[in-house]
């Protein structure tokens, strides 16, 4: 079996490749998220504490989080779910994908590790030295985090430590993240606008409201005032008609 070191300190990542099941045995039956010691691995593991990140059998099949069980299981998953990736398919679609469970067996191939705790001696190629970070934070406010910055400095600027350098075809290029969720003059003028669009529709609403109530009332009163001026006429007919009655 492989295991995938990962130091999150140091940013470095190493792989061992054990065939000793001795070794390997305080991993087994062991599920994602558990911590296990070290020790069993060798002298220079000393001290050192893991935690179970995942890790996949010889055909590829990943483990997943909450299936408890060692051997392979095909469940019905839906997009944005782990295991599973769902690009291109239908909203609401499922469709039934096989992957390994989260308890840790021997028919793994590799096992992902992640230091907890540091032991006593050095790791070579894993706590000896400090790989730089390549993507840096994107939001506005973990940047001003990251260099203890305030509101009123630009956040522009600093953007440019972690700046990638790279060449292709002979020319050289550079990147660096877009930055989100930044306020600029041009959004807050952008925020304005939409207030004062909402705030004039809202207006707008009430007027218009107020004149449709009034049309419905008057609508109403002149309902009314031809009802009464047709009943007034049947009276008046119907007293006519008695009247005549009574002289004949």
């Amino acid at each position: 079996m492989k295991l995938n070191i990962a130091n999150p300190k140091t940013g470095c990542q190493k792989k061992l490749e054990i065939e000793d099941d001795s070794k390997l045995r305080p991993f087994y039956e062991k599920r994602i998220s558990q911590e296990v010691p070290g020790d069993t691995l060798g002298e220079e593991f000393k001290g050192y504490v893991f935690k179970i990140m995942g890790g996949c059998d010889k055909q590829g099949f990943p483990m997943k989080q909450g299936v408890l069980t060692q051997g392979r299981i095909r469940l019905l998953m839906s997009r944005n779910t782990s295991c599973f990736r769902g690009v291109g398919r239908r909203d609401g679609e499922r469709r039934r994908k096989s992957c390994r469970g989260c308890i840790v067996s021997p028919e793994l191939s590799v096992l992902n590790l992640i230091i907890v705790k540091m032991g006593d001696s050095e790791l070579p190629g894993l706590t000896d030295k400090e790989v730089p970070r390549m993507r840096g934070p994107k939001r506005a406010n973990h940047i001003r985090k990251l260099f203890n910055l305030t509101k009123d400095d630009d956040v522009r600027t600093y953007v440019k430590h972690y700046r990638r350098e790279f060449e292709t075809n002979g020319k050289k290029h550079s990147k660096s993240p877009k930055i989100q969720r930044l306020v600029t003059p041009l959004k807050l003028q952008r925020k304005r606008a939409i207030a004062s669009i909402k705030k004039n529709r809202f207006a707008k609403g009430k007027e218009e409201a107020a004149d449709y109530h009034k049309l419905v009332a008057l609508r109403i009163r002149e309902q009314k005032e031809r009802r009464s001026e047709s009943l007034a006429k049947r009276r008046a007919t119907r007293s006519a008609s008695q009247a005549s009655k009574g002289d004949m």
